[in-house]
């Protein structure tokens, strides 16, 4: 594995004294499952680190798809980064007001389409906020720049990649589920979903991953983690979980420890669990 990467993951403090760098760019990616009752774009609209713009993963998607927030078309993808500001040549920062949630599945988009200059603003807004740093209201207005994308189709998995790995054992798959839900004890939060795990993944809790006030634990400690749950870091692993959005922060994890053979099953649990002919383990 290759040296852990520090520009992952920028600090409050490094966002602070950039802020107003004419290359960088900083994105709320705020999304929260239906069942918390938040509302990421209302909460941006109330208070966002100064210059955000909205990121909407729900509207930035293959929306003719029948699974949440999938990634969209490359040509989709451009035209509202474009519009955003963001152009080639900028460092995008991106936050979510959970502290560290979907802000890496927009960081791993960018990687998909082939922006590396990308990353996670670490403990995310509630960081920045109880550090009386300033937060505003108002509407940026970006102007329109040139963006281009190269889609790095090794960062993805289908269904029938993560099917074809269960069968010849290629890829490990590590899901960032809840123990719970990843033994099949505890309910789905989406109807129709059957309970349980991908045959022969392991199980590794997003917010094992994460200190109490949101940030990333330590590359040792994460590395730690993922071999406690039996993960061989030496081999490729496939991250997936509800819909695709924590798994991005095991991504993000297995980046910072220096390892780059990993990708992510876009579909994650809602497909894989509404499909009665694809195999399921529980326990």
């Amino acid at each position: 594995m290759a040296e852990s990467d520090p520009n992952l993951l920028v600090s409050t403090q490094w966002l602070a004294d950039h802020l107003d760098a004419p290359d960088v760019r900083v994105l709320d990616g705020s999304w929260h499952l239906p069942d918390t009752g938040r509302d990421g774009r209302a909460e941006y609209e109330e208070a966002h680190i100064p210059g955000a713009v909205f990121f909407d993963i729900d509207e930035i998607a293959d929306t003719r798809s029948s699974l949440p927030h999938m990634l969209p078309p490359p040509e989709k993808f451009v035209s509202r980064v474009r519009r955003m500001g963001i152009g080639d040549g900028h460092r995008v920062v991106i936050y979510d007001q959970a502290g560290l949630f979907s802000a890496a599945r927009v960081w791993w988009m960018f990687r998909v389409f082939g922006h590396d200059d990308v990353a996670v603003l670490d403990g995310g807004l509630p960081k920045w906020i109880a550090e009386g740093r300033p937060t505003d209201d108002l509407a940026p207005q970006p102007r329109d720049r040139h963006f281009t994308a190269r889609r790095h189709a090794g960062l993805v998995r289908d269904a029938t990649r993560v099917a074809s790995a269960v069968k010849l054992g290629d890829e490990q798959i590590v899901d960032a589920r809840s123990p719970g839900r990843f033994a099949g004890s505890e309910p789905e939060p989406r109807e129709g979903l059957r309970s349980g795990h991908i045959p022969g993944s392991k199980n590794v809790h997003y917010r094992t991953l994460l200190n109490d006030d949101g940030t990333m634990r330590a590359p040792d400690e994460l590395k730690a983690i993922f071999e406690g749950a039996g993960v061989d870091l030496s081999q490729p692993v496939v991250t997936t979980c509800g819909s695709g959005v924590t798994a991005a922060i095991l991504s993000l994890a297995l980046a910072r420890i220096g390892h780059s053979r990993n990708s992510l099953y876009d579909g994650s649990w809602t497909e894989w669990g509404s499909y009665p002919d694809l195999p399921v383990e529980t326990g």
